[in-house]
């Protein structure tokens, strides 16, 4: 595998934090959340997604975990915090399995430890064939998996913007990526074995990686999630004040600890 030099951006000064958004996004996921005082926020697009090239590699989450990985080289930090958002979670747990000295904390943000079931695995790679053939349209329904119901009632420009981030994603990276997480393994093991600090933050209404899933990385962890209110799969978008506290809360907690 080749790393992918990833482009980013950087917000704010302190302890650096590296963000990584979820599928099929980029990192503009995370600009409402502003400056997070004490901490440096490096918010990479994956490869594939936002300005970042795809690469030639076979889909894996080990060749997404080694850019990241490349990206801390480059930027001379020999460690920080990793959080991640959905598939940005499953990055962050190949890191902790694949890297761990590198990291001083890792917090999962709407996102699950379980792989796949049969169904969903199934799923995915429909979506990679489809996508391919049939263009951005097959990911049009994601919006009512990815936004709580809060935010599909209430929330307008949420759905629009979430909506125009869909119509932006590259089928060829799209498809990428769903491969991969479709390989991804199980990961509550790793969790429990983790010699890291860590945190859960969860939406509320998250049907796609939903509380109960935060619970049991939590206990993993040692730990309770914070849950956001109101919000879904993407509450960093979709509340954005209340993630922000969730995420501070859970950022303070695991940096007390490391």
């Amino acid at each position: 595998m080749s790393a992918i030099e990833l482009s980013y951006r950087e917000i704010g000064s302190g302890i650096p934090v590296v963000l990584l958004h979820a599928f099929p996004l980029s990192s503009a996921l995370f600009d409402a959340l502003g400056e997070l005082p004490g901490y440096r926020l490096v918010l990479p697009d994956l490869r594939g997604f936002g300005a970042s090239p795809l690469g030639g590699d076979e889909p894996s989450l080990a060749a997404m975990a080694d850019d990241v990985v490349a990206l801390l080289d480059r930027m001379d930090l020999a460690t920080a915090v990793v959080g991640g958002v959905s598939m940005g979670g499953y990055v962050t747990m190949e890191l902790m399995r694949q890297a761990p000295q590198r990291l001083g904390g890792v917090v999962l943000i709407d996102t699950k430890a379980q792989a796949d079931q049969p169904a969903a695995r199934d799923g995915r790679l429909v979506m990679a064939r489809d996508v391919l053939t049939e263009g951005r349209a097959v990911l049009e329904p994601m919006i009512h998996l990815l936004l709580g119901e809060t935010s599909r009632s209430s929330r307008p420009g949420v759905v629009s913007t979430v909506s125009a981030w869909l119509d932006d994603a590259d089928p060829r990276s799209v498809a990428w990526a769903q491969r991969a997480m479709a390989a991804r393994p199980e990961s509550f093991a790793t969790l429990a074995d983790a010699s890291l600090p860590g945190a859960v933050v969860v939406g509320e209404e998250d049907s796609l990686s939903p509380p109960a899933q935060a619970w049991a990385m939590a206990e993993r962890l040692g730990t309770e999630p914070h849950v956001v209110p109101g919000t879904g799969h993407l509450a960093v978008v979709e509340d954005p004040s209340l993630a922000r506290s969730s995420l501070v809360q859970a950022l303070d907690t695991v940096t007390a600890g490391s």
